[in-house]
């Protein structure tokens, strides 16, 4: 008698070859997962912003509203943090950044093996674990720095009282350099660290998150006071200044 699975993860995948998206249900249902699909980016886009899913994988090209669309959409929501594996047909670099740019954390391009895609989905999972055991191991969930305030429970960030709209990797990104003021950091350790597997020559990925949090958090993003870079090495969280 086969032993019972328990479901310990969902997944939705927004796919609209019909064979590719039930393959992949077939080989992600090995992870112990519910696995949802959705054939077209209309139908995709509700299902992720009625459930909690703790992955989405999103095809690029889709009818009725295209991947990029859909994953700028999930990231401006507040309350989405589903990492997201988005799946493209084209490889130019261009189509690659995009979706990085958008918020996507980690990208496949067409055609790829399961085998891969498993992979990329187990490495996803073990990185949002270990983030989660980390900032619960850490300090307290509110972390307040000179005017700047992050509450890491509520994902909400502000500066001198004003509330600062962040996407989801800029908020993680934010968080970990929090987290270590005064530790000088590489931008491939920060892609390691924050992005994870499947971003090696990215390096330029970091310098547009950095440049877009200035914007938002700085008073004067040509003289950063928080995020501070390094010249010839990279950038660095600044060290509390005394009361």
């Amino acid at each position: 008698m086969k032993g019972v699975t328990t479901i310990t993860r969902s997944i939705l995948v927004i796919e609209d070859n019909r064979d590719l998206a039930n393959l992949l249900r077939l080989h992600l249902r090995d992870l112990a997962a519910r696995v949802d699909l959705a054939h077209d980016g209309v139908e995709g886009l509700g299902l992720a912003q009625r459930r909690p899913y703790d992955l989405v994988i999103l095809d690029l090209m889709l009818p009725g509203l295209d991947g990029l669309e859909i994953c700028r959409r999930l990231r401006g929501a507040k309350d989405s943090y589903a990492p997201i594996l988005m799946l493209t047909a084209k490889s130019s670099e261009t189509d690659r950044v995009l979706g990085l740019e958008m918020g996507a954390d980690d990208y496949l391009t067409k055609p790829f093996s399961l085998r891969e895609l498993v992979a990329r989905v187990k490495a996803i999972f073990r990185r949002t674990e270990a983030i989660a055991q980390s900032q619960g191991a850490e300090a307290a969930p509110v972390i307040v720095h000179n005017e700047l305030l992050i509450d890491c429970e509520k994902h909400e960030v502000s500066v001198d009282s004003r509330q600062v709209e962040l996407t989801s990797k800029e908020f993680d990104l934010l968080v970990y350099f929090a987290r270590h003021p005064g530790r000088v950091y590489r931008r491939e350790q920060l892609l390691d660290q924050v992005w994870g597997y499947g971003y090696d020559g990215y390096e330029h990925t970091v310098n547009s998150h950095i440049n877009r949090l200035r914007a938002k958090i700085e008073t004067d993003p040509a003289r950063p006071r928080y995020i501070q870079t390094v010249w010839g090495v990279g950038y660095k969280f600044a060290d509390a200044e005394p009361g």
